[in-house]
């Protein structure tokens, strides 16, 4: 029985990936080049740090999937020969203002309570934090420094999933816009753009924000909307940022990664002059020394977003062998999603506990 996993994004390749790891057959459908793809513009963080402050339950599975992430490098490498370049040596937030910092303190000690005590980090006014990243201006007045966090190169990530998966047996379909799906229990048909009708005994709608439009013919709501973030990339220079940030991390080729915006303006993928210059000024603020650093590259792109911003996963109740996942941290959650997630998929006694994130709570 072949599974149908609409979305070939780093979400349904992960989902693949494990399901193939488990010898089970595997068809990916992925949309055109034209569709927004979150997997291509993201910042690639493996980030814990204040996650889940308002839901305990995505703290500790986010955290649970960053413990998972060595083993998925490991396994994603022997499948690809491809190093994703993952960092796992903590990650540092940084303020310029006192209140902000002391508010963010205030919430993770609240969720370090609500998760039982462990959850390691460091408060550190300038002095210590500048110990730790001696390149930090004067208007930082301290940071948070956890060592729960890290990073991995983004595009190295979906290029390993994409060969892994195809080296494990999984078919992957490109150009493939799924435009309708007609069910029934245990049996799926999913029809292309192109006319083509691609069948399965089972499916995984994980197709970002083209979930929208699919989920209601599997009987999910799928409520995802767009938010936009934007991105700047300077020139290579010579390493010296250890610790990622939530909006500053240098990428293991020397670029230093600028980011990331919030914007609720609908599916636009365009960039503008404000945003940028808000981002750079930002970037200087923490490292003057990035003042005259030559920026080569910006970009906008699209989060998947739930009304709460958690994930969603959810089975149907509609049509037996139907899945729904969707997240926004698709990179820190890859790891659970090879790892722990295939056996949600399937059914199994090994199933992690998922109910904190169905679509109940809309």
């Amino acid at each position: 029985m072949t599974t149908l996993i609409i979305g070939g994004g780093v979400v349904g390749l992960s989902i693949a990936f494990g399901l193939l790891q488990q010898g089970k057959s595997v068809l990916v459908l992925d949309g055109g080049d034209g569709d927004f793809r979150a997997s291509r513009g993201n910042f690639g963080l493996v980030w814990i740090q204040g996650k889940g402050v308002d839901c305990p339950s995505y703290s500790t599975w986010s955290r649970r999937s960053a413990g998972l992430w060595p083993g998925y490098a490991n396994d994603l490498k022997a499948a690809s020969g491809i190093d994703v370049s993952l960092s796992q040596k903590g990650g540092v937030d940084y303020f310029t203002d006192e209140e902000e910092l002391a508010d963010k303190v205030s919430a993770l000690e609240g969720l370090r309570t609500a998760v039982g005590g462990d959850y390691p980090f460091e408060v550190l006014d300038h002095t210590g934090l500048k110990k730790l990243v001696p390149q930090i201006g004067p208007k930082v007045v301290g940071g948070l420094y956890s060592p729960m966090d890290g990073h991995v190169n983004p595009l190295q990530l979906l290029k390993a999933l994409t060969i892994g998966v195809k080296s494990l047996g999984g078919d992957i379909r490109t150009g493939a816009q799924v435009v309708e799906i007609k069910a029934a229990d245990h049996a799926f048909t999913a029809i292309l753009a192109s006319g083509d009708h691609v069948e399965g005994g089972s499916i995984v709608l994980s197709a970002g924000l083209g979930a929208a439009d699919l989920g209601e013919s599997l009987g999910f709501k799928a409520p995802v909307r767009p938010q936009q973030g934007q991105v700047l990339i300077t020139e290579k220079l010579p390493f010296f940022l250890e610790y990622p940030s939530g909006t500053l991390r240098q990428v293991n080729e020397g670029g230093v990664q600028v980011g990331a915006s919030k914007a609720e303006i609908g599916p636009d993928d365009r960039e503008d002059l404000e945003t940028l210059a808000g981002l750079a000024r930002h970037a200087v603020e923490v490292f003057p020394h990035l003042a005259k650093a030559k920026l080569v590259r910006s970009w906008a792109a699209l989060r998947v977003m739930s009304p709460d911003g958690l994930p969603i996963y959810q089975r149907s109740a509609k049509y037996e062998g139907a899945r729904f996942v969707t997240c926004h941290s698709g990179i820190t959650l890859a790891a659970a999603h090879a790892t722990l997630l295939p056996d949600w998929v399937m059914g199994t006694n090994q199933a992690p506990d998922l109910s904190d994130f169905s679509e109940a709570r809309f």
